[in-house]
């Protein structure tokens, strides 16, 4: 027994703290021994980490994993990183990459899991859900629902696809285009950078397309669009436009260089796939640009070459960059008598220079 100043009954205070100092030093020998000896312990140190760690490092896996099987994987691994894994806050950082699901992979699981990521709140899973919806399943409301969704919170590609889709009246009748609403979008589209919104808020300029006849100010965007293109390919491949190698195509002809084709988003690829393996179930014309993926949804919706008539396009920022990739070197009639070409082909048949 020991009194509050601890100052009585010191010889049973001694035994007390001589035992739990052999009790102690014995249990520490203990461990040591069976550690010298190789047998495992009896808790493992993942068990002993709080939930929230755990959750904070598979949201930056999620958010970093380059493909979906990354982060698949660590579904397989225990339950617990299972129940973990599939936590809202976790599935609301999870990257393009990492919802890039491939067409032959495509099941009612993966519909379910873009269908949660979207809950999450993860703007990434409801554009590409949305895309998936409306253009290969044609489910239009539920596909245009899902990518404004992500454009309200300041998506910048579903911003552009659902310009698009109020330039042509995607999903209802000729009737229903709206030029105003298609400008609007992708004027908020090009102030968060998107490129090809910013060339087709150009093209909508200099042709007073939705908006009134600017010229100056078209011409502005277009080189702007370039300007960033530029821009992403020195971050990104810095010695590209230097070294020796072939390069794809010419993108920034304006300014004389030669950089690869730029990357299509996850949920273009996913479209260009789709349609590219089940080329009996389209019955409407595909975009021409090869990085798009988008078919029509009414017969004669998209605008076609006036000059050759062989390709359509679903948008002028999609004509003019497969002008600059393919369709100048097969055009019969967009070349001078030197083989020269002179610019882009707008829907009217004249050509516009988008220097």
């Amino acid at each position: 027994m020991r009194t509050r100043s601890g100052t009585c009954y010191q010889e049973v205070h001694n035994m007390c703290r001589q035992k739990r100092t052999t009790d102690f030093n014995f249990t520490g020998a203990r461990k040591r021994l069976k550690l010298l000896s190789g047998s495992p312990p009896q808790h493992d140190a993942f068990d002993t980490l709080p939930d929230d760690i755990v959750l904070a490092i598979l949201a930056k896996l999620a958010s970093t994993a380059s493909c979906p099987a990354d982060f698949i994987t660590i579904l397989s691994t225990c339950k617990r990183l299972n129940g973990l894994a599939t936590h809202s806050v976790v599935l609301s950082k999870a990257s393009s990459n990492c919802l890039a699901v491939k067409t032959k992979n495509w099941s009612e699981y993966s519909h379910r899991f873009l269908k949660r990521c979207s809950d999450a709140g993860n703007v990434e899973a409801s554009y590409t859900l949305g895309m998936i919806r409306f253009y290969c399943f044609q489910n239009r409301e539920s596909g245009a629902s899902l990518m404004a969704k992500a454009a309200i919170r300041s998506h910048a590609p579903a911003l552009y696809s659902l310009a698009v889709i109020q330039f042509n009246g995607s999903g209802g009748m000729k009737n229903d285009k709206d030029s105003r609403a298609g400008v609007a979008l992708c004027a908020r589209a090009a102030f968060l950078g998107h490129v090809d919104a910013l060339r087709e808020l150009g093209h909508c300029l200099q042709d007073g397309h939705g908006v009134s006849t600017n010229v100056t100010e078209g011409r502005r965007l277009l080189i702007q669009a370039n300007a960033r293109e530029l821009a992403g390919v020195l971050t990104t491949t810095p010695s590209s436009l230097f070294s020796g190698k072939q390069l794809v195509g010419p993108l920034l002809s304006d300014f004389g260089c030669n950089v690869p084709v730029p990357e299509p988003h996850p949920a273009n690829r996913f479209l260009i796939g789709w349609f590219a393996e089940k080329p009996a179930s389209v019955e409407m014309r595909l975009c021409s640009y090869s990085g798009c993926g988008r078919v029509e949804t009414r017969r004669h919706e998209f605008r076609r070459c006036s000059v050759c008539g062989d390709v359509n396009y679903c948008s002028r920022a999609c004509q003019a960059l497969d002008w600059k990739f393919r369709h100048r070197m097969t055009c019969r009639e967009a070349f001078d008598g030197n083989g020269n070409g002179n610019g882009d082909i707008n829907e009217n048949g004249t050509m516009v220079d988008e220097r």
